[in-house]
């Protein structure tokens, strides 16, 4: 079957009557008329727009994805129990520093954001400015918010294979960088090592702080301290 490019205006949704024959406008591959089950593995020739991966994700709740920039699925696994409790911590801790700090809107590892370079990335934990958040409409709060959070922060995993590796999530940190983020932080718990990713235009693509304790969000978010060593624990 011929996959439809990102650009056609063809529908996910299969059309009745159903033949049982695939769809010639359905862009997942090798589907049979009145389904969008995701096929194993993914085809690495697919190709969705943002609206196109809004209406995947819709009609596989149960599916862990990320969109890239080319418009090329990203699957995710879920985190095993360790990275899960790290997690849990982290967003507790920055939940907590918004909480107090007032004017900010905190984010778990389910949102989607699209940002300005037509990708969906989902962040461990993020933050926006609840100005930002406010002026958005009722839609594109319930979708994928149009927009690329302010802070951003990403745990990696044991292993640095996959899209929760140390390879991959740089990539995503810089894409981060690239698309207006004021502040990134990768946390790498196996090296007890943070690396920070400031704005692109202080010409710095991460810097790393070896046996890291704690992490300052000053100047842009004032007063927010990550505390590693409970993090670190697990």
């Amino acid at each position: 079957m011929t996959l439809a490019p990102a650009s056609t205006e063809a529908p996910l949704s299969p059309k009745p009557p159903c033949t049982g024959s695939p769809c010639p406008g359905l862009l997942i591959p090798e589907q049979p008329c009145g389904s969008l089950t995701l096929p194993l593995p993914l085809s690495g020739s697919l190709r969705l727009n943002p609206e196109q991966f809004a209406e995947l994700c819709q009609a596989n709740p149960e599916a862990v994805l990320e969109l890239a920039a080319d418009g090329s699925l990203i699957p995710m696994t879920p985190t095993g129990g360790e990275t899960g409790a790290r997690n849990a911590n982290l967003l507790f801790q920055i939940q907590a520093w918004t909480r107090t700090a007032g004017g900010w809107k905190v984010f778990d590892s389910s949102t989607g954001f699209r940002l300005p370079d037509n990708s969906v990335l989902s962040p461990d934990v993020s933050l926006v400015d609840l100005d930002r958040w406010q002026a958005l409409s009722g839609a594109e709060r319930r979708g994928f918010a149009p927009l690329c959070p302010d802070l951003v922060v990403e745990l990696a995993s044991p292993s640095d294979d996959g899209p929760r590796g140390i390879t991959a999530l740089r990539q995503k940190m810089a894409a981060y960088q690239r698309n207006g983020a004021k502040l990134g932080w990768l946390l790498i718990p196996a090296e007890r090592t943070a690396e920070v990713w400031g704005p692109l235009a202080d010409g710095k693509q991460g810097w790393r702080i070896g046996a890291a304790t704690r992490l300052d969000g000053a100047p842009h978010f004032p007063a927010l301290v990550l505390e590693l060593e409970e993090i670190w624990a697990g």
